[in-house]
């Protein structure tokens, strides 16, 4: 017989998503115990720590020392997350990391680096990967369902910045990481490398629609740095791939935006995924597929893709299958996946969209670390 192992000890940094996501996934897990909280406000830390009977820390370096928490999860902004997680993988602890996983490419690099010269697994939420019609969407592309795939186009186009009166934070810095492209652009270039392979090649145009908001403290109107709106066109696949053209376009002002809608059209049919939920990821996606000359027919995931348990937040049951992903490879000493590899080619294209935005330049890309 197998012996019985403990859980895994983890803390979770971050009281947002962090406490109302990451928490009540972990609970489900009986490979994974929450023992710990991490935030830097000790008001907001006492009553979060007091409502969930966990230890609460407000000293990074005394969370990092405490032997009963050998993961964490950094659930922070983007702006302290690349030094949180380098200290932590220096103490030897496992991560599971928000996206964008740092402000650039080479932080990210960096903490590859650095985990596999200290053996530890590094998941990155790309949650998408872990919703079953995502997995069947990826399942029937495998089987060749489109055929040659000919073009990608995928519109997310969501309201969550479109009032204007919403108040300045870090999410209007782009030097914070700040804006669409690290709110939806990260998950969306994840979510098309692996379904329609690596980008090769882009050309981008960015946007400040809402160029300032009101200070939370004095009310005073505060320059926005961050872009709300993205327009990208790529090149996917390539090395033993087809070259695929792809259209991205990404906002979080489209009052009234349908939502999130991935197109793929191919030699022997077309598929599409989609959602005008603008606040759920999982309730309300759909899937359709149509083979060349026949209607769109509506698909469901298999049997063995459903989840095992779900919430009335929809974020949570794919957090809590992507941590159990997370915890059978912290067991087994195998890679992650999605893991800072994936994080790293995310983080490298959304780099250089911005990059391109400013040149006006098409720009080739590498698409290994």
């Amino acid at each position: 017989m197998n012996p019985i192992r403990p859980p895994i000890g983890v803390a979770i940094a971050g009281l947002g998503f962090g406490e109302s996501v990451h928490l009540p996934a972990l609970k489900a897990n009986p490979d994974l115990q929450p023992v710990a909280l991490w935030h830097p406000r000790r008001e907001r830390l006492e009553k979060a720590s007091n409502q969930h009977e966990l230890i609460g820390y407000s000293d990074w370096s005394a969370l990092l020392t405490d032997p009963k928490i050998e993961a964490v999860i950094l659930a922070t902004p983007p702006g302290p997350r690349f030094e949180l997680a380098l200290e932590a993988l220096k103490a030897g602890k496992h991560l599971l990391l928000e996206k964008p996983v740092a402000l650039h490419a080479d932080q990210v690099a960096e903490l590859q680096r650095l985990a596999i010269k200290q053996r530890l697994s590094v998941a990155v939420d790309f949650e998408y990967r872990a919703v079953p019609l995502f997995m069947q969407a990826k399942r029937l592309l495998d089987q060749g369902i489109v055929g040659t795939p000919w073009l990608v186009k995928l519109d997310w186009l969501m309201s969550s910045r479109a009032n204007a009166s919403r108040p300045w934070n870090w999410y209007s810095q782009s030097e914070a990481g700040g804006g669409v492209i690290g709110a939806l652009g990260t998950h969306a270039m994840d979510m098309l490398h692996w379904l329609c392979g690596p980008t090769r090649q882009v050309s981008a145009l960015l946007s400040t629609s809402i160029q300032t908001r009101p200070d939370p403290f004095s009310g005073e109107l505060r320059d926005v740095s961050s872009e709300d709106v993205t327009l990208a066109q790529l090149k996917l696949g390539g090395n033993e791939r087809p070259e695929i053209p792809a259209q991205v376009s990404l906002t979080a002002i489209a009052l009234q935006g349908r939502g999130c809608w991935l197109e793929i059209y191919g030699s022997n049919g077309s598929l599409l995924l989609g959602s005008d939920n603008q606040k759920d990821y999982v309730h309300g996606f759909g899937l359709w597929a149509a083979a060349a000359g026949e209607p769109l027919r509506s698909i469901s995931a298999d049997l063995d893709l459903a989840f095992p348990t779900t919430w009335t937040d929809g974020r949570i049951a794919p957090v809590a299958r992507l941590q159990g992903w997370w915890a059978e490879s912290m067991r087994s000493g195998q890679p992650m996946l999605p893991g800072l590899a994936e994080g790293w080619a995310s983080q490298h294209v959304c780099d250089k969209i911005r990059d391109s935005a400013r040149s006006g330049q098409r720009l080739e890309i590498q698409s290994t670390l």
